[in-house]
């Protein structure tokens, strides 16, 4: 568990250069056994198949559809190599890595959304009140809970980051602020770790009633009501992670049914000044999921035009540029007022 939680922590605490994150384990599942026989390894790995689906989809119970049950059945088929981990503090784990094609031809025929490698960076500002005294939930004040987080956002293949809460943050943000979402000095302590989304929740104990509640808001959101959840206090937690990551796969996932073509799309970007960023960027464009291939077309000062191979839609291909904090939406200045054309592909570089 702790090594699972040390391995999810190390991705992301150190990619806050880039708002969003490329998830690096997409298609690798840890699961706890409770020895190395072969029944044992197929439970797991099974368990580890209906995991990494559920990365990519956003979506439960994955295990009851007919083609996911077959796969089932064979998944060595889709399993490219598995190890055991031992845990640090005891246990043992076996860890599955699956092939990316097979798993993603599943996917597929499935006809289900696919939510790519690009997942943006969330930043988690939790406090709880228990026994009338409010308090940060870190790795020092709230070990268990903390863990749950890393766990849960791990399972559903989210880039979550609870706050170091150290001198600089606390310098910044305090339990009040939180408390009553004062957005503008959260999101200002967010900006170290490359925050794209910055989640604001207060956990508390409902007055006479043994049942938690907990209310929770993307700080930029335009409906200031928090959501809000009743129950034990770690069901809650899970929720609310739970329903973060539904609302991002209807926001970022793309269409990725069986009939989905192959396009080829001029993307423009301009401000590209040496061969080391054309490089850069062009590189970046190769590891997004639905991007399959990427050339130069043409180059005219600092104005390059890109040719790029992708699956599915403009739109589903502006969904994941979006991610890119190298690259935004062009505005000519010359033109009083911006009209954004869903089919245009215009983006200037930004240097990092």
């Amino acid at each position: 568990m702790l090594l699972r939680l040390i391995t999810f922590f190390s991705l992301f605490i150190f990619s806050t250069a880039n708002w969003a994150v490329e998830m690096a384990d997409l298609y690798q599942s840890s699961i706890s056994v409770a020895d190395k026989s072969r029944q044992a390894r197929i439970d797991a790995g099974q368990q580890a198949f209906v995991h990494v689906i559920k990365k990519l989809t956003g979506l439960e119970n994955v295990d009851s559809h007919p083609l996911v049950k077959q796969a089932l059945r064979d998944y060595s088929f889709y399993l490219k190599k598995y190890e055991y981990v031992d845990y640090p503090e005891g246990g043992v784990a076996a860890r599955f890595l699956f092939e990316e094609q097979k798993v993603n031809e599943l996917v597929r025929k499935a006809n289900w959304p696919f939510w790519g490698n690009r997942r943006p960076q969330i930043v988690l500002w939790m406090v709880i009140e228990d026994n009338n005294n409010r308090d940060f939930i870190t790795r020092e004040s709230y070990p268990q809970l903390e863990r749950l987080i890393y766990d849960k956002a791990a399972e559903w293949g989210l880039p979550i980051l609870v706050p170091l809460l150290d001198l600089e943050d606390r310098m910044q943000v305090g339990v009040t602020e939180v408390w009553g979402n004062f957005s503008a000095q959260v999101e200002t302590a967010s900006k170290r770790y490359g925050a794209e989304r910055v989640i604001t929740a207060r956990v508390f104990q409902q007055p006479a009633s043994s049942s938690w509640m907990l209310e929770w808001r993307q700080t930029d959101a335009q409906n200031f009501e928090a959501q809000q959840l009743v129950g034990d206090q770690q069901v809650i937690i899970s929720q609310m992670v739970e329903s973060l990551a539904k609302s991002l796969l209807q926001e970022f996932s793309i269409e990725n049914s069986a009939q989905a073509t192959r396009t080829t799309s001029r993307l423009t970007v301009r401000k590209l000044v040496t061969f080391e960023q054309v490089e850069r960027i062009k590189r970046r464009l190769q590891t997004i999921s639905s991007i399959k291939d990427v050339d130069v077309f043409s180059r005219k000062g600092d104005v390059v035009e890109f040719d790029i191979a992708h699956v599915n839609s403009i739109s589903d291909l502006k969904k994941a540029l979006s991610l890119e904090q190298t690259l935004r939406v062009y505005i000519d200045p010359s033109v009083f007022y911006h009209v954004d054309n869903e089919t245009d592909l215009i983006y200037e570089w930004v240097d990092q």
